[in-house]
């Protein structure tokens, strides 16, 4: 039900920015005025334009200097008790939050699933670095365990992401004229976007063929003898607004520091790139010519495709800044150190109290009991069964 977390929206003003690119936030805005709240849509590009339902569509062309008092006075005039926005580390989403809560106005923040592939994340406050999720484990072990009702396949369709993706960009690029100040949080050439996507889908037939004989050879030969490392895509947020570092090159050289100077001499490390960086980015040649420095390249290896739960499985330990894989591999029993400001870096789930540099040689599992208390909490007080691109979830069309 609705009001699990967001709570009553019956007579409600309810204003909604950004969703994800595509109709999410139009079925979500259908579906709250059927149960009787009254919305408002605030946009910023054509691609929003296009995405919303326009009775309701309030365009915003000004300069982003503009912004936070065009906002406030939108707040106020139409007095919202009540935001709905994807993501909250842009530009114009940080901005309407701080005015939000200056007039006590609640704020809700999608996001990808913290579990995935069968939740999406909606929160109060904020997600990620800014989510109001306890990090002490005693919170959870006081938590009494419960069964939870297994989530509906998700059905997330790639096919329906890719061209929302690609509608949002055109008509965006295409339009700007229209909205001549707008500020992106990414780079926003519809031009680079397709061919990124193109290449991406080359490399992946690349390493389709490069990449066989990498899923055998770590389930079997260096099978618990390697410490995987998940990269994040170059402009996450969690790296750029959670994290100590303002690069993916950054985390990589420390990580090869210290895994160079204090792993045991026999152990591997392996680093997994982003699959939706695969047609921007790849960091192999920088991995290895920082390995070569550090007199470690024959006990590195770099990839892109291999499969990521057999990644986890086999692997010795889990390294990264924040990423959900770090979740996952706590799932699969992988001791796991975090880097950044993660919400499940909790003391005993992961390995909090170790410094990366002691961490190779003294990691601890993750507690089971824990794990089952913290997925519990944060599935009951977080999650929705459904995707942005697939299921629609249920909860947010009956109250």
């Amino acid at each position: 039900m609705v009001g699990r977390i967001v709570g009553d929206i019956k007579n409600k003003n309810i204003l909604f920015l950004q969703g994800p690119m595509g109709f999410f936030f139009k079925k979500l805005d259908d579906s709250f005025r059927k149960q009787g709240a009254t919305t408002y849509k605030i946009g910023f590009n054509m691609g929003d334009y296009f995405f919303s339902n326009k009775d309701n569509y309030t365009p915003f062309r000004e300069k982003p200097q503009d912004w936070p008092e065009f906002i406030e006075n939108f707040l106020i005039k139409n007095k919202i008790d009540k935001i709905f926005l994807f993501g909250d580390c842009r530009f114009y989403q940080k901005e309407a939050k701080k005015i939000a809560y200056k007039y006590n106005i609640e704020v809700f923040v999608f996001e990808e699933g913290y579990i995935r592939p069968h939740y999406i994340t909606l929160e109060k406050f904020g997600v990620n670095g800014f989510s109001n999720i306890p990090r002490d484990p005693k919170f959870f072990y006081k938590l009494k365990e419960k069964p939870l009702p297994s989530p509906k396949p998700a059905n997330p369709s790639k096919t329906n992401m890719i061209l929302s993706a690609s509608t949002y960009y055109a008509l965006s690029n295409l339009f700007s004229f229209k909205y001549p100040h707008y500020i992106h949080h990414r780079e926003f050439s519809a031009i680079k976007e397709l061919f990124y996507g193109i290449r991406g889908v080359i490399r992946k037939g690349i390493f389709k063929i490069t990449e066989r004989n990498y899923e055998k050879l770590i389930s079997t030969t260096l099978s618990k003898k390697y410490y995987f490392v998940p990269l994040q895509t170059h402009n996450d947020f969690q790296i750029l607004q959670h994290s100590p570092y303002q690069s993916i090159e950054k985390f990589i050289i420390e990580v090869l520091e210290s895994f160079a100077k204090y792993a045991p001499k026999k152990d591997y490390i392996i680093f997994k790139h982003h699959p939706v960086d695969r047609g921007r980015k790849n960091y192999k040649e920088f991995i290895l010519e920082q390995a070569k420095i550090l007199g470690v390249e024959k006990r590195v290896l770099i990839f892109y495709d291999v499969y990521l739960p057999t990644c986890l499985k086999n692997a010795k330990a889990t390294v990264t800044v924040n990423s959900t894989v770090g979740l996952t591999s706590i799932g699969y029993g992988i001791p796991t150190k975090t880097l950044g400001n993660a919400i499940y870096d909790v003391n005993n789930l992961t390995n909090k109290d170790i410094s990366l540099d002691k961490f190779w040689k003294n990691y601890r599992k993750p507690n089971r009991k824990l794990y089952k208390k913290f997925t519990q909490y944060i599935i009951e007080n977080t999650q929705l069964n459904g995707s942005f691109y697939g299921l629609f979830p249920k909860e947010l069309e009956e109250y």
